[in-house]
């Protein structure tokens, strides 16, 4: 593995030397040093991209999708070596690593086949000597800026659509995690992407992001990440009319009903709350349960979190590993604090476990959480379910509405007229019923209200890179 940024085909250091300490968040021992550039690498990867432009669209569908097969198979046959790359920078454990690693792989299968299903259309004329086109053409270059929670699949999320539809690319990843991201264009180039095609570059995310937002080459930009800095992307990208792509978390309620299977609900809440330690976009959050079903919900969610392995992800059996950074562990704890101090109830977990090193936090559950309390409102991001009540549909509706978020909303029931009620209901993106991991590279992942716009997966992440050129032909000039 080269863990060097890479631009123009050529792996490269920092113009500066400059370089960013990357940390084992399990044992806060230093695992690596990636190049951390700015402006200048920035820019190169900017003029390569463009350069590469003419060449990689003027392929065909099938030729793109050759070589994103060729990328899945790659990834595929080099998990076992991924993944400890993975664990080791951001901590989740070796299953959940090899886990994503496969996901990225079935992202860039799925796109080489949906590349060739980018159709246009003939359009009925109104008059007798017109002909009409509609035209899918690619966008042109793409920039992408990812977090680290999921530092390989976001990023091939992005990529796998954006190349099927003949776009090149410039890539930041989190500073925290880049290895992953350098790992998987590693695997890209021994496939055979052409030069130039995906540049990676790392460094400081300020400048970085304003060099791509003031180059009138880069026509697109997909972020995932915060508010925060979605909100500044916005009001960057106005000067240049640059078109985006917005992913900026959630804080995802799941309305548990008495009708439904009371310990499959609290074990597949367990499940989905406390992957990736609760640091996951649509990581259902706010569990709000029928009344007659609290006692007997809450018993399964205590036994089910019980049975978690909180340790270095690179161990056996470990179940949890570290939060990523220390910054997001004092987060849970300030939230959890606060909810204790507002007389929430503690069921299970409430603080960090005894471990000598690692940014490590008990995966712990809250009941009478109240929508006042941060935990109650905000994104948590981290291994904390808070669980309230409601008495009837309308109730647990309101409840569930009742953030600036609407990225993923849950809902568990054995009762088909409530689940049309509720997905109907809910403000939400992404609705799972019966299902706490809904995300799939053959459907659209994306959110509403604050958490973004845009989509990824399915046929309609395949557009988001596409233009449509309307061409209008008179057959009697």
């Amino acid at each position: 593995m080269r863990y060097q940024m890479l631009i123009d085909g050529q792996w490269s250091d920092a113009e500066d030397g400059a370089t960013w300490e990357v940390v084992n968040p399990a044992t806060e021992a230093i695992i690596g040093r990636a190049p951390f550039g700015g402006a200048a690498e920035t820019t190169r990867a900017i003029a390569a991209a463009a350069a590469a432009l003419p060449a990689w669209r003027g392929l065909t569908a099938y030729d793109r999708g050759g070589i994103l097969r060729d990328i899945a198979d790659a990834i595929r046959a080099r998990v076992d070596a991924l993944a400890p790359i993975m664990t080791a920078e951001c901590g989740k454990p070796l299953g959940e690593a090899a886990g994503e690693w496969g996901a990225c792989a079935d992202l860039f299968d799925w796109f080489a086949e949906e590349g060739k299903r980018a159709y246009g259309r003939v359009i009925p004329a109104r008059k007798p000597g017109k002909r009409l086109l509609s035209l899918p053409q690619p966008v042109g270059v793409v920039a992408t800026i990812t977090a680290w929670n999921f530092p390989a699949y976001l990023l091939a999320r992005k990529w796998a659509a954006a190349l099927a539809a003949g776009c090149t690319i410039v890539g930041r990843p989190s500073e925290l995690t880049p290895m992953s991201a350098m790992a998987l264009v590693n695997v890209m180039v021994e496939a055979g992407l052409p030069r130039g095609v995906v540049n990676l570059i790392n460094g400081d995310p300020q400048i970085m992001g304003e060099t791509i937002l003031r180059d009138p080459r880069v026509r697109k930009l997909s972020f995932t990440g915060s508010q925060r800095v979605g909100q500044i992307l916005m009001r960057g990208a106005a000067d240049g009319i640059k078109k985006l792509s917005l992913e900026l978390g959630g804080s995802a309620p799941v309305l548990v009903f008495a009708d439904a299977d009371l310990d499959w609900a609290a074990q597949q809440g367990v499940i989905a709350k406390f992957r990736n330690n609760g640091q996951v976009c649509i990581s259902p959050t706010r569990f709000y349960v029928e009344q007659p079903a609290l006692e007997a919900f809450l018993d399964g969610v205590a036994r089910e979190t019980d049975k978690l392995v909180v340790g270095d992800g690179m161990r056996a059996g470990v179940t949890n590993g570290p939060m990523v950074t220390a910054a997001g562990r004092d987060k849970v704890e300030l939230f959890v604090g606060d909810a204790l101090e507002q007389k929430a109830a503690l069921v299970t977990g409430g603080a960090r476990p005894a471990l000598e090193q690692g940014y490590f936090y008990q995966p712990t559950v809250l009941t009478d959480v109240t929508s006042d309390m941060r935990l109650g409102c905000d994104e948590v991001f981290g291994p904390v379910m808070a669980v309230s009540t409601f008495k009837d549909i309308d109730e647990a509706l309101q409840l569930a509405n009742d953030t600036p978020y609407g990225l993923a909303g849950y809902a568990m029931t054995r009762d088909l007229t409530t689940a049309t009620r509720v997905y109907e209901g809910l403000e939400f993106g992404i609705i799972g019923v019966n299902d706490m991991v809904p995300a799939t590279a053959e459907a659209p992942f994306g959110g509403i209200k604050t958490s973004g716009f845009g989509r990824e997966g399915g046929q309609e992440g395949l557009r988001e890179y596409l233009d449509a050129k309307f061409v209008s032909i008179g057959l009697d000039g």
